[in-house]
């Protein structure tokens, strides 16, 4: 029996007038634990104010008891009649990329309707009653609930906890970031001082995993060489299954395998080039370590700063295949190992863990400004990718872009000012000759601008993506672990209809 969403929804509706301030939207959600207010005029719905618009004035710096919410609200939204089936609730939530939807019955507002509303519908409806029309990939759908963090592609916008990412990169170092998605709240500044303690000192190699380094640093790309490297640690460490530990164990051993990880990129990068590996320092931040490492020289500090918010930007992307593949591999009590292994080697794969050197090897064979433009023009009507450009989730400009495109204006140089031109001349090409596509750069474009300018070589654009990313995927291991199900969906049959006659010889 379908569900109407008159059974669904939140009644009644927290609303408020055009004029009032954003500091008055957000103590109405505050004291309702809503996510959204309807803005109404009478009985007339003419917005809806949500805790992102409140994050959007916030970044701009708007003065929330002045600023009225009409400035911020989404005008006229799409809303719902009460006896509408759930589906088509989903339908239109999913298809405008709106969390909330008002619900009105004979031009009247009496409720308004929530993702997590439906959520709680699909957990409950039965088999044969769902999935008709599955998309491929799985593309929106819900699979899980989580408390990490959430990717609102239309909005450029995402966020780890209840922070968006983009202010974290900006005002706090990565340990602080680290200790909020392992621990769920920032730290102060005693608390980030013994985080930081704490990390440092497991930086340190295990005597027989450092033995085993030279023999497997030439044994294939730097993604392969920490997938083997990540599961020699787990097996030389003889780390349980997660079905067998506890928490604790289990925030120990991530927090072991997030501070040695830059240790084997680090190591094995140069000794696959003839050097010496470098050993880790205590002293020095997790992003100046790094680089320390690298090269056996303390990088400036601009350079520290800049790739460290580059790392703080990466460390997590809601459910991506590689997020998904560690919690699936979790979700069957197998060891944090095994899931970080299963998550490098989704990373791997060109689909999706895409590769910031692509991009930087684009602009050095376009050479020149004055070659962009009949450049790019050959390769969009060759059927060629632009590197750089597009996201899966993001149809506007990917926020990691457009912050790592600051960062690389503060570090400058001749190839920051390149790729800028570059960047403005493929925009034009792209919406000329792609018309309704919505093509802008996404995170690989300036990062690997950054990362060059910061002299962290090429082969290790993508491993170094990785270092930063273990410290989510290891927070979604741990997330998954706490309160586990193996995950095991279904599939549709669509061979030939059996049970058929087997032949004889």
């Amino acid at each position: 029996m379908a569900t109407a969403v008159r059974h669904l929804m939140s009644t009644p509706p927290v609303t408020c007038d055009a004029d009032a301030s954003l500091a008055e939207a957000a103590d109405l959600m505050n004291s309702h634990d809503m996510g959204s207010v309807i803005v109404t005029d009478g009985p007339k719905v003419t917005g809806i104010v949500t805790e992102r618009d409140l994050l959007r004035a916030a970044a701009c710096h708007a003065d929330p008891l002045a600023e009225p919410v009409h400035l911020w609200m989404t005008a006229n939204p799409d809303a719902l009649d009460p006896d509408e089936d759930a589906a088509a609730a989903w339908a239109s939530l999913t298809h405008h990329h709106y969390r909330h939807l008002p619900v009105v019955e004979d031009g009247i507002l009496v409720g308004v309707v929530s993702i997590r509303d439906l959520l709680s519908v699909a957990q409950i409806r039965p088999a044969d009653e769902a999935g008709t029309d599955l998309p491929r990939g799985l593309e929106g759908v819900v699979v899980a609930e989580t408390t990490v963090g959430d990717v609102r592609g239309h909005q450029g916008f995402y966020h780890y906890r209840q922070y968006s990412a983009v202010e974290l990169a900006a005002s706090r170092p990565l340990e602080d970031v680290w200790q909020l998605l392992f621990d769920g709240e920032l730290p102060d500044q005693r608390g980030a001082n013994a985080f930081a303690t704490e990390v440092a000192v497991l930086r340190t190699l295990p005597d027989r995993v450092a033995s085993q380094l030279p023999s497997l640093a030439s044994a294939g790309s730097p993604l392969d060489v920490l997938r083997t490297s990540v599961s020699l640690l787990g097996a030389e460490l003889e780390w349980r299954p997660t079905h067998d530990i506890g928490q604790a164990e289990l925030r120990h051993q991530a927090l072991q395998l997030c501070s040695v990880v830059p240790t084997l990129l680090a190591a094995t990068h140069r000794l696959r080039i003839g050097l010496e590996p470098v050993p880790p320092r205590q002293d020095l931040s997790y992003a100046a370590n790094y680089l320390w490492m690298l090269s056996g020289e303390e990088a400036p500090t601009d350079h520290v700063r800049a790739i460290e918010q580059y790392l703080i930007l990466t460390i997590d992307h809601g459910f991506n295949a590689s997020t998904f593949a560690a919690r699936v591999i979790t979700s069957t009590g197998a060891d944090l190992a095994a899931a970080i292994t299963g998550a490098i080697g989704a990373l791997s794969g060109p689909l999706h863990g895409g590769a910031p050197s692509r991009a930087l090897d684009m602009l050095d064979d376009i050479a020149t400004p004055g070659r962009a433009d009949a450049w790019l023009r050959a390769a969009v009507q060759n059927g060629d990718r632009i590197m750089g450009f597009g996201h899966r989730v993001y149809k506007t400009d990917d926020p990691r872009s457009l912050f790592l495109r600051g960062v690389a204006r503060q570090l400058g140089g001749p190839l920051v000012d390149f790729a800028e031109r570059v960047e403005r001349t493929a925009v034009g090409v792209l919406a000329e000759l792609k018309p309704g596509r919505q093509l802008h750069t996404n995170v690989e474009f300036f990062a690997g601008v950054v990362m060059h300018t910061c002299g962290i070589p090429r082969d290790m654009f993508t491993p170094t993506f990785a270092s930063s990313r273990t410290i989510g995927w290891a927070t979604h291991v741990m997330e998954q672990a706490a309160d586990n199900r193996l995950i095991r969906p279904a599939a549709r049959y669509v061979g030939r209809p059996p049970p058929q006659l087997v032949p004889a010889r």
